[in-house]
């Protein structure tokens, strides 16, 4: 466990070297807060989580404990849960329908809190994978611009392929075209090239926690 913050050093020089702007999150799903603890005492921030139950009970009390800490959900985000999602989560990095926007529009309003939103993009066209085509991003964009969301940028999970740097390249391409400022891209496979090619948040789990049971 100790290794954990050896890992964030080392992983945090790496991509310094090359970017100085991509921010870690460590995703910490399904992880015990106990395996956690280490990386928050070195005083890393931003942690990532896929399942909204999980992270509320995970994190809520450490929240209020301390508000530097970012949370991010980077899992599928469903309609119901969104109420429970606000105001734990400060970015959700998964819209990728009309009405989840909608949802979204409607509990920042009451909980008066408004989380920074990447739309997800299905970047390799994967029947499988969640996220708005290529076809339809500027449609889809223009549509959610209609609610008052703080979307600051794209997000993507490229095809599982030895070389992901070309779809990095053309999330450069979507973000530049939208005028959008952030991009979410890069895991433990492929950090330093999304931080190569601009990723303003890289998602890396396994290379700092080790691999889950």
């Amino acid at each position: 466990m100790h290794n954990i913050v050896d890992n964030l050093i080392l992983i945090s020089k790496e991509i310094s070297a090359i970017n100085s702007d991509t921010k870690i999150i460590a995703v910490s799903k399904t992880f015990p807060i106990e395996h956690i603890q280490p990386a928050i005492d070195h005083g890393h921030l931003h942690f990532g989580e896929n399942k909204v139950q999980e992270a509320v009970e995970k994190w809520a009390k450490l929240k209020e404990k301390n508000s530097s800490l970012k949370i991010h959900l980077i899992g599928k985000l469903q309609t119901n849960k969104v109420k429970f999602c606000l105001p734990l989560f400060d970015y959700i990095h998964s819209l990728d329908n009309i009405r989840l926007a909608e949802k979204i529009a409607n509990e920042q309003v009451k909980k008066k809190f408004k989380p920074k939103i990447f739309i997800q993009v299905n970047i390799g066209d994967e029947d499988q994978k969640n996220g708005i085509t290529l076809h339809e991003l500027d449609s889809f964009y223009e549509s959610v611009k209609n609610f008052d969301l703080d979307i600051i940028g794209l997000m993507c999970i490229p095809p599982f392929v030895e070389d992901t740097e070309v779809y990095f390249e053309k999330m450069v391409q979507l973000k530049n075209k939208t005028n959008l400022n952030d991009l979410s891209m890069g895991m433990s496979n492929d950090y330093l090239k999304a931080a190569k090619n601009s990723s303003t948040y890289v998602r890396i789990g396994s290379k700092i926690f080790g691999e889950r049971g």
